[in-house]
């Protein structure tokens, strides 16, 4: 099949060709048969047996968009019903079809296009944000949510993503890294949508376990976190524990309750046997627990990781089991326990206000039954009764963010503190209106140096909410606005001098060869040291160079018209340096001068001293890998 499209010249291939069509349909058969001999052959061929040779062997779009154009009769069977195109949609991107039904009868080759389109959209904003991040050493995706703007569908612009995300090639990592970024924007933006929508729900139509798993899917945009999914798994759970309880009583009402039904058993020894066989099968034969050993890791919060490693904390296997426990017609709370998330079941009249009336539930402590002096026990302080009443999902939702926030402000490996701020949007998702919170945020915004508007923003509505915070407020607007006013001179150029880097070896215009991978390519920038961000560097185990990351490093044009940020270690002189054809060459340089290009003005009062080095080493031979003296 012929390459994925990566440009605008691709899109015309799809252009609309009725003029062509209808011209080469008013020409005379002669004229035909000498463009086409075969044409009235296949064209002469009945439609389903066209149909079905079209929709054979490796004819790619192009291909389509050719044989469309050579007359009606083959304009009209590529038309017809939409087979061939509805097959090359599909071939091309076989992920698409889950959002198509067999009832639907679209235009499949408007749809072709629009996929087409949607294609290069997304690879022109990965290219773009590819630059930038060479360029500027800074991603605008940040906060990026103006994928509407691009005007086509999301789960179009997300797929091509993933295609990218799925190139296999090591040339493509920037490309590869920025398409995370988007993707990452983007389904988080649309599952905080879903969770502000969830939260607007009356109490009584919030389910819990789909606000716990929107958290997880917002928390883990990359990951494969789908609601479908881990309702499956819950189903083949409570399968088993209907088989378990079928051979202890095959007359229990629980066997007969159909799925998504509200059905409850009132009475307590069938409750009892219910969940004793859904403590049998969740702890003994399915050997759920809790992670006494690694408590305070944040994949206990994650209902999927929950159902994969079969572990987590008090709260995500009550989240699990209080799901169980109700499709098994037993009525259980949540209850905020302190430091230990219970569940309580009643063995009186329902919604008593008595603690003596309830039975808790541990299911950290593998279901076990327990009563409110032995709740008071296992964390080894007395409780008042508050304590022991139920809550509702909101508050359940809460606690589970709570969990995320005290662990994120725990972070110290990932210097971009992801958890603390993906915790934090959910939190006043919540709490819009929680000054602690809203403070926090601008403080790690500003900690982070990303986003400094939206950081004004924040304290501007801090000090709506409550004056008292003038003072915090005050001195982060003034050290904002300064932050702004630096990045506003860093955009401007700054004279780079080889006179004072004299670890740098290389020069801008230079033709360069990458030891490991071969490519050729041209420098048009430098750094005396990495300026990428910190997680770019991790993804690419730059700390693990010979060198690390204090070494210089290079923007590079490469011949394939990609971009790439390379460290002084892994580039050398190209021993037969030649021209490297790159759309952006022109904006940085004014010739090639046989061995090395010569840079434009912009680029020359950046890098004063450059040219005069490659110069001098065009007179005295090729430039040495070893740097400066002195």
């Amino acid at each position: 099949m012929a390459a994925a499209l990566t440009g605008e010249d691709a899109e015309s291939s799809l252009h609309d060709d009725s003029d062509s069509s209808d011209s080469t349909a008013s020409c005379s058969p002669a004229d035909e048969n000498r463009t086409l001999p075969m044409c009235p052959s296949l064209a002469g061929l009945p439609e389903e047996l066209l149909e079905l040779i079209l929709c054979k062997g490796d004819l790619d779009y192009r291909d389509m968009a050719s044989v469309s154009s050579v007359c009606r009769r083959l304009r009209a069977v590529c038309a017809t019903r939409g087979k061939i195109w509805r097959k090359q949609l599909f071939t091309r991107w076989p992920t698409i079809i889950k959002y198509y039904n067999q009832m639907d009868l679209p235009d499949w080759q408007e749809e072709y296009k629009s996929r087409h389109k949607a294609g290069i959209a997304a690879r022109k904003l990965v290219s773009s944000f590819s630059k930038e991040l060479i360029v500027e050493h800074r991603l605008p995706c940040e906060g990026f949510n103006d994928l509407e703007s691009l005007g086509h569908p999301a789960h179009f612009i997300e797929d091509e993503l993933l295609s990218i995300i799925g190139i296999e090639s090591w040339k493509c990592f920037i490309q590869k890294y920025c398409a995370k970024k988007i993707l990452y924007c983007m389904r988080q933006e649309s599952t905080m949508s879903k969770f502000k929508e969830f939260l607007q729900r009356p109490a009584d139509q919030q389910n819990i376990l789909e606000g716990a798993v929107l958290i997880d899917q917002y928390c883990n945009p990359l990951g494969d976190v789908s609601f479908a999914d881990i309702e499956t798994q819950i189903e083949d759970i409570l399968r088993k524990v209907k088989v378990y309880l079928s051979m202890k009583n095959s007359r229990h009402p629980s066997l007969s309750l159909q799925a998504g039904g509200r059905s409850l058993i009132e009475d307590l020894d069938l409750q009892g046997e219910a969940l004793d066989a859904l403590n049998h099968v969740l702890f003994v034969d399915l050997k759920f627990q809790g992670n006494v050993s690694d408590f305070y890791n944040p994949l206990n919060s994650y209902m999927h990781q929950v159902l994969i490693n079969k572990t987590g904390i008090p709260i995500s296997l009550c989240v699990l089991y209080l799901t169980l426990a109700m499709r098994l017609g037993v009525f259980l709370e949540p209850v905020n326990f302190p430091h230990h998330f219970m569940l309580r079941w009643c063995q009186g009249t329902r919604g008593s206000s008595f603690v003596t009336d309830y039975v808790f539930v541990d299911a950290f402590g593998s279901g076990k039954y327990r009563t409110a002096k032995e709740c008071e026990h296992l964390i080894g302080q007395p409780v008042t009764e508050e304590f022991f009443a139920a809550v509702n999902t909101k508050e359940v939702l809460q606690r589970m963010v709570g969990n995320l926030l005290n662990l994120g402000k725990r972070e110290s490996k990932d210097r971009s503190f992801m958890l603390l701020r993906v915790s934090l949007d959910l939190y006043l998702a919540m709490y819009p209106d929680s000054v602690q919170h809203l403070l926090l945020q601008a403080r790690l915004y500003f900690h982070l140096g990303i986003w400094p508007e939206k950081v004004l923003d924040i304290l501007q509505n801090i000090q709506a909410l409550d004056p008292s915070q003038h003072g915090a407020v005050a001195y982060l607007v003034q050290h904002t606005l300064e932050h702004i006013e630096r990045r506003k001179d860093d955009s401007s150029l700054h004279a780079k001098l080889r006179s004072n880097e004299k670890e740098v070896c290389y020069s801008v215009g230079l033709i360069m060869r990458h030891k490991r991978y071969d490519y050729s390519c041209v420098i048009f920038s430098w750094d005396p040291l990495c300026m990428m961000p910190p997680d770019w560097m991790e993804n690419l185990d730059l700390y693990n160079l010979s060198k690390g990351i204090t070494q210089p490093f290079y923007s590079v044009l490469l011949e394939d018209g990609t971009c790439n940020y390379v460290a002084q270690e892994d580039l050398e002189p190209h021993p037969s340096p030649t021209e490297i054809s790159h759309p952006d060459i022109n904006l940085y340089f004014s010739e090639f001068a046989g061995n090395h290009y010569v840079t434009k003005k912009e680029l020359q009062l950046q890098y004063p001293e450059d040219a005069e080095w490659i110069f001098k080493q065009s007179v005295e031979g090729q430039p040495d890998s070893s740097p400066q003296e002195p």
